[in-house]
């Protein structure tokens, strides 16, 4: 049993075995039969042939930058002696390129393609094949990244991957369906209205239904862009349009007054919540320069200093939602706690930030599962939940 990190907080809800020597991995977190367990291990002993790993990052998305500040951050943790990287760097125009080293000029494109031997990494220039995929690893935040369509794609080309499936991605993207989804499943949300170009709510309507200062965010960027606190009719016309200017769909919400708390989750159909972690923010609200900028700007504290009856609602509503909204492989599950105490959901990120500061690793880290393990974690299931649908039955009947 691994030490508690803190003397307020239990241990987690189950015991995190630790195996020794060549299979040092935590396994009874996630792999609870002998099937599982068998394949983990078989995975992970070195004199195995290591795993053919395509690291996918950059994309067509405002989260550019910060997705390769997670991609540095995951290669500094990857374990060399495990995986064959390939670095597939997506341009901010869509295109694919192929590098030895994230500083490299983008100078080799590629496209991956499906074939009977597996997903392969093909020159566009010469047409040759590069090397099988076994699996990829997308480190893609925001839109075409994060909302479901690259993992439609790795579904396309018959590879496995690393976190959530297309279903899940694209709900969790959309901040109005979590929202929608949340509520029917009678998890608490701030309350909220949508702005669309051809619809916006009257600033009297906000006041009315919210109350002042509201948040005006894109429902389907991340990262705090677009984000902006408004307290008069002058500041919610000129912002309204300027949130309109990344997204045809903006979410208006009411302030909550309380503290930012996080919960990493991971898992496929058995899925585990860390302890929670508190953002704790010297400026008015968690902005983009806050999370990626100004060091000076918030702090993290893990556990949350939050009661004992919080961390565990937290860690059991993370769950709650993560398998409402179908998520598989990972997850960060935004909440607020109130001054009344009450445990709001803000958001779920499916591909959260893994840079040095991120909280998705540091909290797992606090609860038990170092970075590079989680890493070899994450990609066992992705391979496991490719299995699975590999032995789903596909009936194709013939039509004269």
């Amino acid at each position: 049993m691994l030490e508690d990190t803190n003397s307020r907080t239990s241990p987690p809800p189950e015991p995190i075995d630790r195996l020794q020597g060549n299979f040092k991995i935590y396994v009874s977190l996630m792999y609870e039969n002998s099937h599982q367990l068998a394949f983990f291990i078989y995975r992970n002993n070195p004199t195995m042939s290591k795993l053919n790993l395509a690291v996918v990052y950059g994309g067509k998305s405002t989260e550019h930058e910060i997705s390769i500040l997670s991609t540095k951050s995951i290669l500094k943790y990857l374990d060399q002696s495990r995986y064959n990287i390939s670095l597939v760097y997506i341009d901010i125009n869509g295109h694919w390129f192929l590098k030895t080293d994230i500083a490299d000029e983008a100078n080799q494109p590629v496209t991956m393609v499906p074939s009977p031997e597996g997903a392969q990494l093909i020159d566009l220039s010469s047409g040759n094949n590069l090397t099988r995929v076994d699996v990829a690893f997308p480190v893609l935040h925001g839109l075409f990244g994060e909302d479901g369509t690259i993992q439609g794609f790795f579904k396309m080309v018959n590879v496995p991957f690393v976190g959530c499936g297309v279903m899940a991605s694209s709900a969790c993207m959309d901040k109005d369906m979590t929202k929608r989804v949340l509520r029917d499943c009678g998890i608490g949300i701030a309350p909220y209205m949508i702005a669309t170009p051809d619809h916006k709510p009257t600033f009297q309507d906000l006041e009315k239904q919210l109350g002042m200062p509201i948040f005006i965010k894109p429902a389907n960027l991340g990262s705090s862009v677009g984000v902006f606190k408004v307290s008069t009719e002058a500041e919610y016309k000129l912002k309204i349009e300027e949130a309109l200017g990344y997204d045809h769909k903006v979410l208006i919400e009411t302030t909550i007054v309380g503290k930012e708390v996080e919960c990493a989750v991971l898992g496929n159909d058995k899925p585990k919540a860390s302890l929670p972690g508190e953002v704790v923010m010297e400026t008015e609200f968690y902005d983009f320069e806050s999370k990626y900028v100004d060091k000076d700007a918030s702090s993290t504290l893990i556990p949350a200093d939050i009661s004992q009856v919080q961390i565990d609602l937290i860690r059991e509503t993370a769950v709650k939602a993560y398998s409402a909204m179908g998520c598989e492989g990972l997850a960060r599950v935004d909440f607020f706690v109130t001054e009344k105490e009450e445990v709001l959901i803000n958001e779920i990120n499916t591909i959260p930030g893994f840079t040095n500061i991120s909280m998705y690793p540091k909290m797992w880290e606090a609860t038990g599962i170092p970075y590079s393990e989680l890493l070899d974690i994450l990609i066992e299931l992705g391979i496991e939940r490719f299995k699975q649908e590999q032995e789903l039955r596909i009936h194709a009947k013939a039509v004269e």
